[in-house]
């Protein structure tokens, strides 16, 4: 390698740092106050890793890895951080995204923030109650909302006639 080019590319990686500093970044729910607080110990101890990674770090979880993708009973999609119903099984449809996804949330469940991470604007999907990222929601999904909310199983437990699975 010649010193020009080492030169070259250490002054690239300057400026493409200097363009990260400018860029937004996402505000993840972290300006709102939540009726269900616990310190990061606390959420470690009550979550598995994969959603503690999702719900607390706002991690993605791997297209069709879950079961929830799979879920047709009738029954509720809860919050897996606080338990609080955000999605009912009515509202649930096939997007061939690999997450499970719904037109609709339960009234007044979840509340949403900007995210501007991996430089494109998305709109984040966060429980009300907790706080913990449930995913994201576009302006492609079916009537009557035409809005899909692309959820991270592993943010979600299904309730079904008392019993709970995911």
């Amino acid at each position: 390698m010649r010193r020009r080019d080492l030169l070259l590319g250490g002054a690239g990686l300057i400026g493409l740092a200097g363009l990260l500093e400018w860029l937004p970044v996402s505000s993840k729910a972290g300006a709102e106050t939540f009726e269900v607080v616990k310190s990061e110990a606390e959420w470690k101890r009550a979550l598995t890793p994969e959603q503690f990674s999702v719900l607390r770090q706002h991690a993605t979880e791997r297209p069709f890895s879950s079961a929830l993708n799979e879920e047709h009973r009738r029954g509720a999609f809860h919050c897996a951080g606080c338990d609080l119903p955000v999605f009912r099984s009515e509202t649930k449809f096939d997007s061939g995204t690999g997450w499970p996804s719904f037109y609709a949330p339960i009234d007044g469940a979840v509340a949403t923030s900007n995210d501007s991470s991996f430089f494109i604007r998305r709109t984040e999907v966060h429980c009300r109650r907790c706080g913990g990222h449930l995913g994201h929601v576009f302006d492609d999904g079916p009537q009557p909302t035409g809005k899909r909310y692309c959820m991270n199983g592993a943010a979600l437990k299904f309730v079904t006639d008392g019993a709970t699975v995911g």
